[in-house]
């Protein structure tokens, strides 16, 4: 099945919106339509709202007939990522402790995609509270990867990787902690990017580990990528960790080459992965090389203790942030004889197996008497990672890894095992510890003839010269030759 506008880009649907070559109820009709066909075997979506959908699109075309601007997104439909507070539809994390919760507010980003006129389909799976890396860790169910149903599309952002590369929705937003966003990116082939820590709000995103968080971009080419950041970015007074510099004009610098630009392969992330994965990295350092970039290869020695320091950090500050879920204010409650009971039966029924797991790794690492031995340590860890990229930035301008070690995995075949599952992230926790921008760009196909993504890193900030790098590894890249499961 196929429609007028199904499998273009957003920059492409808001213009033809814009020029009244077709119309933003008929992009939406038919992008909901294919959802309708095929995603119960994807399962990328929780919820459909199509009816709020319909109306958002005839708003847009009416602003169009009357003259006005309808924004950079007019009439391009949009996931968002079921941890994104929208205001009266169910929210859920994928937890059955919010099973129904309906939000009386949206999320800075959410709003900020609505005034673009961006037109919202519903909201995407993912692994229970942003933890995991296959979307299995969904209360609801997992999703699949849309080149072989029996693969996962990574995690934790798996349903709205899925749905963009399946072409349910040219566009998608998802958070990113340790690599949510550009680990399914590169699962699923498409571009997914995590920013600058501070450049896009998190108000409206319910935390996982606050100081690693980021909502990004997930999109089918780069250009798409750089339009919807450029929509979401800004400051937000709601937001503490919003950062006051101006958005960038993202979109704008894609085609500007990468001519004199310096790209360090970092070679502690090289190590390890994929046969294919790794001629893949070769692969788009000779691309790079040829279009004008010096391309050379650099340690950066710290990272190499990142995984360890990111499994204490992040588990500490989800044992904070998750004890607000008490079966007391809002989501599930378990009634108890007393209080304490009410909690425990609460959150027992209500959170699944990993999330208990890591809130209980959490809780150990900050308590007393072993505060200093592991989440302190893990902080100076933090900052040692900080500083190995910070002069690594000195002599490059961006840094070149793998996304992801191997091409996407079986169902199951990690689920036993959580330190084999953690270690899908390796290539992309340095990052959210460091709080620099880093994206997935598709290279290709790889192992059993699924996608394969290269990370392109850069120094805070350095959004620009990512995505001119981005742009050029995309411009050269090797097709994805695989039908989708409906096509």
């Amino acid at each position: 099945m196929t429609g007028s506008s199904v499998g273009l880009g957003a920059c492409q649907i808001a213009e033809l919106v814009k020029s009244k070559q077709i119309s933003a109820v008929e992009v939406t009709q038919e992008h909901l339509a294919l959802n309708e066909f095929y995603d119960s075997a994807l399962h990328s979506f929780l919820e459909i709202t199509e009816a709020a959908a319909i109306s958002t699109a005839k708003e847009i075309d009416a602003k169009i007939a009357k003259g006005e601007d309808a924004g950079l997104l007019a009439g391009v439909p949009i996931a968002l990522k079921d941890n994104l507070v929208t205001r009266g539809i169910a929210t859920t994390c994928a937890s059955q402790i919010l099973k129904g919760w309906k939000p009386p507010y949206s999320a800075t980003v959410v709003k900020k995609v609505s005034g673009a006129g961006g037109v919202s389909l519903g909201k995407t799976n993912l692994d229970e509270f942003a933890m995991g890396s296959s979307t299995e860790n969904s209360s609801f169910g997992p999703t699949r990867n849309p080149y072989d149903l029996k693969r996962v599309p990574g995690g934790s952002s798996g349903g709205s990787a899925a749905a963009v590369a399946a072409k349910f929705v040219p566009l998608a937003l998802g958070s990113d902690t340790g690599g949510s966003i550009r680990q399914p990116a590169a699962l699923c082939g498409i571009v997914g990017v995590k920013p600058t820590y501070g450049t896009v709000s998190r108000y409206g995103l319910i935390a996982f580990a606050s100081s690693l968080d980021q909502v990004g971009p997930l999109a089918r080419n780069v250009k798409d990528a750089a339009l919807l950041l450029q929509v979401i970015a800004g400051h937000d007074p709601k937001d503490s960790t919003s950062l006051v510099d101006a958005t960038p004009d993202f979109v704008s610098v894609i085609d500007h080459g990468v001519e004199g630009l310096r790209v360090g392969i970092i070679e502690e992330l090289v190590d390890g992965v994929a046969p294919m994965v790794g001629e893949a990295l070769k692969a788009s350092a000779a691309s790079l090389t040829s279009q004008g970039a010096t391309v050379e290869y650099v340690s950066v020695p710290a990272v190499a203790y990142g995984l360890s320091a990111y499994y204490l950090i992040a588990p500490a500050e989800a044992s904070s942030n998750l004890a607000r879920y008490d079966g007391v204010r809002y989501g599930l409650r378990v009634e108890g004889q007393d209080m304490n009971e009410t909690y425990v039966a609460s959150r027992t029924k209500g959170f699944g197996a990993e999330v208990k797991r890591r809130i209980m790794l959490g809780t150990f690492a900050l308590s007393s008497g072993y505060y200093d031995a592991y989440y302190g340590k893990a902080q100076k860890v933090r900052t040692m990672i900080i500083g190995s990229f910070k002069k690594a930035y000195e002599q490059f301008d961006v840094l070149l890894s793998p996304t992801a070690p191997t091409t996407a995995f079986e169902l199951g075949a990690k689920a036993a095992d959580p330190l084999s599952m953690y270690l899908s992230d390796v290539c992309t926790i340095p990052t959210n510890l460091a709080g620099h921008p880093a994206m997935s760009v598709p290279y290709g196909l790889g192992e059993n003839q699924m996608p394969i993504g290269i990370q392109v890193l850069a120094p805070a900030l350095g959004e620009a010269n990512m995505f001119r790098v981005a742009a050029a590894i995309e411009n050269d890249a090797p097709p994805i030759s695989k039908t989708l499961f409906w096509e």
